[in-house]
Parts: C-alpha cells; sequence; structure tokens
C-alpha cells in the first residue's frame, strides 16, 4: 500500500486564499480569517446531553475570504464544487442538492441577523480547506466559525468568542438541521497551542487543559465516509432525550442525562428498555470520564488517560452503537503499538477517523503500524489515510 497522506500539510495561507478569491471574483477580499477543525479527544455524545467534553483545536483548518459585491446576491466559490452558487442576499432557505455546500455560510448569516448584527448586503465569498474530508474533524464547524469572522470583519462588528461559538451552534441547528451540541464549535472557537479545550456543555463554560510534554495526536482516517445528517445522529438524539424523560419520571432529580449516576441507569433498565439503557449508560460512564481523563492529565498519568481512551471507544461500539467495523479494526489494532496510549473513535461516528494519544517516539514508519494498516486495506479495500496533528489556537481574523 503507498503511504497516501503521510505528511504534514501546512496551515492554510493568506496569500493563497487572496489569490484564489481573486480568480474568482476579479479582486482582492476585504477581509480573510480562519477556523480550526477539531479532534474530539474524549466526551462522545455527551455535549447534547449536558456533560463535558475534552478537544483538540487541529493545525488544519478552513480560510474564509469575503468583499462586498454591491449586488442584491451572495455569491459563493470554493475548490469543491462547479463554478460560481449565486443565492439572493434576502429570503434564502437551506440549499438543496449542488448548492448545499453553502448552507453553512448561509446558517451562519441567517443567525447573525437573527441576533441582531447587521450584516446586510450582498457579498462574494470563498474559502479553501486542508482538512480531510469526511474524516470526523468537523469541517461544518470550520467554516461557520471562520464566516463569523470574516463577516465580523467585513461590518466592523466585534463578537466574543463564546458569542461565535454559541451562533455557530445555532446555524448547526437550526438551518443546516444538524442537532449537534456545543463541542465542535467550542473547540474551534477557544482552541489553544499544545492544550485541549475542556467544555461543560450544561453551564457552557470553557477552558484549557495544558497537554504534558511530548503528547502527540495521529489521526487515521478509515476513508470511510459518514453522513450525520442522514438519521443515525437524529436517532441517538431522540433515544437519549426519551431516556431522560423517563429516568426523570422514575424519580432522577437532574438537570440533564449526564448529570445522572450510571448506577442509576442500570436500576432503571427495565423501564428504559435496552436500547435506551445502553445510551444512556453510554453517555453517563462517558461523563465520568471526562472528568477522570482532566484529573489524570493534570497529574501526567498518560497510561491512565489511554485506558480512558480506549474505554470510550469500547462504550461507543458496544453500547452507543455509533462505531462500525473500520473504526473498530483501527481502534483495536492501533492502541497496543509501541508508543501508543490509547485509541478511540474521533467525531460523531459512523465512519471518519481514530485518533491516537502517542509518545514522541511513534511515527508513521513504524513497522507494526505499517503492517496494521495493509491488513485494514486486505480486509476493507479502503486505504487510511494517516496524519499527524498538533493541538494549535482558535478562529481569527487573519487579514482585512
Amino acid at each position: 500500500m503507498h503511504k497516501t497522506g503521510w505528511r504534514i500539510e501546512p496551515a492554510p495561507n493568506l496569500l493563497m486564499i487572496s489569490d484564489y478569491f481573486e480568480k474568482s471574483f476579479g479582486r482582492k477580499p476585504t477581509n480573510t480569517a480562519y477556523a480550526p477543525g477539531r479532534i474530539e479527544f474524549i466526551g462522545n455524545h455527551t455535549d447534547y446531553n449536558g456533560g463535558e467534553v475534552l478537544g483538540a483545536a487541529v493545525n488544519r483548518g478552513i480560510t474564509v475570504a469575503v468583499a462586498p459585491n454591491n449586488l442584491e446576491v451572495i455569491r459563493f466559490a470554493s475548490p469543491f464544487i462547479e463554478g460560481i452558487i449565486e443565492i439572493p442576499v434576502e429570503g434564502f432557505t437551506k440549499q438543496e442538492g449542488s448548492a448545499s455546500s453553502a448552507n453553512y455560510p448561509l446558517g451562519m448569516v441567517s443567525i447573525m441577523r437573527d441576533e441582531g448584527y447587521p450584516v446586510t448586503g450582498g457579498f462574494d465569498f470563498a474559502d479553501s480547506s486542508n482538512l480531510p474530508s469526511g474524516a470526523g474533524l468537523s469541517s461544518s464547524a470550520a467554516i461557520e466559525l471562520a464566516t463569523a469572522y470574516a463577516l465580523a470583519g467585513m461590518h466592523g462588528l466585534t463578537i466574543d468568542r463564546k458569542k461565535m461559538a454559541l451562533m455557530g451552534r445555532r446555524a448547526e441547528n437550526e438551518f443546516v438541521g444538524m442537532p449537534c451540541g456545543i463541542l465542535d464549535q467550542g473547540v474551534s472557537a477557544f482552541g489553544h497551542l499544545d492544550s485541549l479545550v475542556h467544555i461543560d456543555c450544561f453551564t457552557e463554560e470553557f477552558s484549557t487543559v495544558a497537554m504534558p510534554a511530548g503528547c502527540h495526536f495521529w489521526i487515521f482516517n478509515t476513508n470511510k465516509k459518514h453522513a450525520l445528517v442522514d438519521g443515525s445522529y437524529e436517532d441517538r438524539f431522540r433515544e437519549c432525550s426519551e431516556a431522560f424523560e423517563i429516568l426523570k419520571a422514575g424519580g432522577q432529580d437532574a438537570a440533564c442525562l449526564a448529570h445522572i449516576e450510571p448506577d442509576a441507569v442500570r436500576n432503571a433498565a427495565a423501564e428504559l428498555g435496552e436500547v435506551r439503557m445502553k445510551r444512556a449508560l453510554h453517555v453517563t460512564e462517558e461523563n465520568r470520564r471526562v472528568r477522570q481523563a482532566v484529573t489524570s492529565l493534570a497529574q501526567g498519568d498518560l497510561q491512565k488517560v489511554g485506558q480512558l481512551l480506549c474505554a470510550s471507544h469500547n462504550s461507543s461500539q458496544h453500547l452507543f452503537e455509533n462505531s462500525i467495523a473500520e473504526l473498530d479494526y483501527l481502534a483495536k489494532h492501533i492502541a497496543p503499538l509501541k508508543g501508543v496510549y490509547g485509541a478511540r473513535l474521533t467525531g460523531g461516528g459512523w465512519g471518519g477517523a481514530v485518533m491516537a494519544l502517542t509518545d514522541e517516539t511513534f511515527s508513521d514508519q513504524n513497522e507494526d503500524l505499517q503492517k496494521v494498516l495493509e491488513a485494514y486495506h486486505k480486509e476493507y479495500g479502503l486505504e487510511s489515510t494517516v496524519f499527524h496533528a498538533t493541538a494549535g489556537d482558535g478562529a481569527t481574523l487573519l487579514g482585512e
């Protein structure tokens, strides 16, 4: 198997997006912004259940460039679409078909207006990405945050990071139609160099947790693309909501599902039924694992952190059932390799990528790793794109 993508790509370059914008629209942009993708470190599907999560903004992301066009349309250009998409500046709705890629920035325009920000008039928009497609690194949140920063710059608005993240989630929930929590937008907004972002999704409090020296992230993309708006995510959202209502009716005095103890879930197995019991048990135990991971990171106990990562994947596989065979294969066979502390799926699941936390001795030249990837290719007919990532800073306005 040839080595596909086994190199670190540089962060997006301002000159590159400026040139692409000029090629598309015949002039330079007035404002550019960048937002990173994210690794979900631990806290799988805890966010919309009021729990805690840990994530890292990665050194890859999406750059957006904008400029007013004095027209009554918003024009979109992207390397991932053919031609220019034109959408009326007023009265637009969610797009379908080939124009659907515009929904994330359109969602931000819609929500920023709804929040009272004067995002008016037509404008031209171009984006550029070095995030791998379908790897579960949340390109959607990255483009939402980059769009918000670019439009805020274009209109002379000052908006704090938390507000940006919350508007990004609203755009995803209300315009795009994905019932996600705040993890993706929060990590993209609050990322910090060499740190994890810790989010209490119930209180919507954001903080950072320093990574011990010598820690590295390796991402193994199954190249089995996931599509989370196809119903699976919505099913889990509904199952968790139903489980919480049953547990509350049974006497649990909690504000959200993640705040209930796992033993209480087990004791209500008969009322919940097998499926809802498994979903609730995953969420409550995963929330506990996030807290344990924060403590273990502070203590520098990376062996314990690795065990928590593996336990998280096992729970996703067997309780939340949002893993797939390709993810299970990679997580199972990468976790025991020399230099690996632990491995788990990262992101919503049903495809995407496995993340491994490693020490500094691990590399893509590891012979045992190459054997695993060759066996994966033989088993599933897919090549796992492998890349190294570091924790970087969050979304920012680049220039104007």
